[in-house]
């Protein structure tokens, strides 16, 4: 207790309350698990990008010797990821749902197993269809009469973009990684709504008016309505993927009880 309570027993204390309230307890708890389930909203969110753009790049490397996404435009993606994404996901205010769970012990991993269902599905979505059209872009987009360089800049720019629109949509299914319904409250979110609207911004102008920078082309409007098909598609994926039923127990307990039989 902050008022009454001794100033040995404040020493002692993890946690001081200021004004003696006993509901200001569930107020610091509410508070809490809201920055703990923010933290692993943001890591869901980093980690299938980084898989993703990681993957990618490392196939078409591989198989062709060219990557599809160059140092600036990752640099970009970084953007998206670390700082803007960041700040998105790290504002969500507390909701009265985080009281219904239990309480989370010390050692208990940080990535659940429903973030790695969420992570895998939208992680391997993005990587089969971004490398589906780096290998097969010129006859997917029926740029066969194009020439070769000017086709190879159009797909590229068409895999960057895409890319980035995906993360777009993928920051609202980071907002809920156990819900069903991605979009509550976002509305009331005003900071992440804005900092969606201007990353949307931002990669038009990167597109259109920027390319020298990123080494992109400008695209027409039926190759912006693919790339915002293909990014959409997220949404009912992750939807259904929430029907996929996870394991309690942590995935690495699950390895260790499997080593220990062997």
């Amino acid at each position: 207790m902050g008022i009454q309570g001794t100033e040995v027993a404040k020493e002692s204390s993890d946690i001081i309350i200021l004004d003696d309230n006993f509901a200001s307890v569930v107020k610091v708890v509410r508070w809490g698990r809201s920055v703990y389930s923010n933290i692993q909203k943001f890591i869901q969110f980093q980690l299938t990008v980084n898989v993703a753009a990681l993957v990618i790049n490392v196939v078409a490397a591989v198989s062709s010797g060219n990557v599809p996404l160059n140092a600036v435009q990752l640099l970009w993606v970084n953007l998206i990821m670390d700082t803007l994404g960041a700040l998105a996901l790290a504002t969500e205010p507390p909701t009265n749902r985080l009281m219904n769970g239990s309480p989370v012990g010390r050692r208990e991993p940080l990535i659940t197993n429903i973030m790695w269902r969420n992570l895998i599905i939208q992680a391997l979505y993005q990587v089969a269809v971004l490398l589906a059209f780096n290998f097969g872009g010129r006859s997917i987009l029926h740029m066969k009469d194009d020439t070769l360089e000017h086709a190879e800049k159009v797909k590229n720019t068409f895999v960057f973009n895409t890319f980035v629109l995906c993360q777009i949509f993928n920051e609202f299914n980071a907002r809920k990684p156990d819900e069903k319904n991605v979009f509550h409250g976002v509305t009331k979110n005003h900071l992440f709504m804005g900092i969606v609207g201007i990353t949307v911004l931002l990669q038009v102008l990167i597109i259109e008016f920027f390319g020298h920078f990123t080494s992109t082309v400008r695209l027409n409007w039926k190759l912006w309505l693919i790339s915002i098909a293909i990014a959409f598609v997220s949404w009912p994926l992750a939807l259904f993927g929430k029907f996929i039923p996870v394991p309690q127990v942590p995935s690495r307990d699950i390895f260790r009880r499997r080593r220990n039989r062997h």
